[in-house]
């Protein structure tokens, strides 16, 4: 079939242990998660959510905007890789495009869990990574996570060469290859997510001046680029101007904040791919994000278009997108 949107990226589930024991310090202008060493500590709950990761989250989050959606992705042939394929299936992500590897494990990662934030162990299995060939060219390529820089470059031209749409939230290591090492998936990107940290270590300028960091990305390539600012909320460029949009308030103090920005960055895509405008459209990326902080991981969380607008309707009158 022809998906409207396959996310491309590393799947894993994510083990949630909630301390009871820790507190954060902040030293040398960076917090750390501080905890007694050498000794038995008691934790108040661990929790397995399955089908996680910034690509595997935004698969999830479209499909239940009504946005159909696959997963090109890896598992192990062992129990947490089995949990992963039902998880995605009962969500209404197509699995067709996801290998299972024999004698290997399924990706695992420990949340140590204070607050809402987090603290996260991560581990990647080294799977082989291509582009499957789908039996039809989807609208969007969802990218993120996932493979060494030949790769990651491939879908890039992937893209460029299949006039296929190409959101591009890059991941830690994403960002530290650096534009130049992936020049042709910032050529081919269609929308680019990012945090502020990110943009100015991207642009290498300390310079805080979001419009000037929207205007730098997209000299990169992409057509549309947002970028989010914690607290701040979150900003967007297009052709037709710059849009800074606020936080949408929490009804609830936050559980976790994991996986929020996967759900407000694929939320923002799942609306412009509908036809919204992109301003708009991040104002309901918000309001989605809002709510996934009231679980314990934001995919979990996640709104259906309906509550979506529920919420939008009950928006403060501040909660609007204003040009910058």
């Amino acid at each position: 079939m022809q998906y409207d949107l396959i996310a491309i990226g590393d799947v894993t589930t994510d083990c949630f242990i909630k301390l009871k024991t820790a507190e954060e310090l902040t030293l040398h202008g960076v917090a750390e998660l501080c905890m007694p060493f050498g000794t038995k500590l008691e934790y108040e709950s661990a929790t397995e959510v399955q089908a996680t990761g910034n690509s595997a989250n935004a698969a999830l989050c479209v499909a239940k905007l009504g946005i159909s959606a696959a997963l090109v992705s890896s598992v192990g042939d062992d129990g947490n890789g089995k949990k992963v394929m039902e998880s995605l299936q009962s969500r209404g992500v197509g699995i067709e495009y996801v290998t299972v590897h024999q004698n290997m494990k399924t990706n695992y990662y420990y949340i140590l869990q204070h607050g809402a934030e987090r603290t996260i162990l991560l581990k990647h299995e080294p799977y082989p990574k291509a582009i499957p060939p789908f039996s039809e060219q989807p609208h969007w390529l969802y990218f993120s996570s996932a493979g060494d820089v030949e790769f990651q470059n491939s879908v890039g031209r992937y893209c460029s060469s299949n006039g296929i749409k190409l959101a591009f939230q890059p991941n830690t290591d994403q960002i530290d290859f650096g534009y130049e090492a992936l020049k042709d998936v910032y050529a081919a990107t269609t929308i680019f997510i990012c945090n502020k940290e990110e943009s100015q270590q991207i642009l290498k300028t300390q310079d805080g001046d979001m419009k000037k960091l929207l205007d730098g990305i997209r000299a990169l390539g992409p057509k549309i680029a947002v970028i989010t600012d914690g607290r701040n909320g979150a900003s967007i460029q297009t052709d037709a101007g710059s849009w800074s949009v606020p936080m949408y308030p929490d009804p609830a103090p936050p559980v976790s904040r994991t996986g929020a920005g996967d759900v407000s960055a694929s939320t923002t895509v799942a609306y412009i791919a509908k036809g919204m405008e992109p301003q708009d459209a991040l104002l309901r990326g918000m309001i989605n994000s809002a709510a996934g902080v009231q679980a314990i991981h934001a995919q979990l969380g996640t709104l259906t278009p309906e509550q979506i607008e529920e919420w939008y309707a009950k928006r403060p009158a501040d909660f609007q997108a204003t040009q910058i």
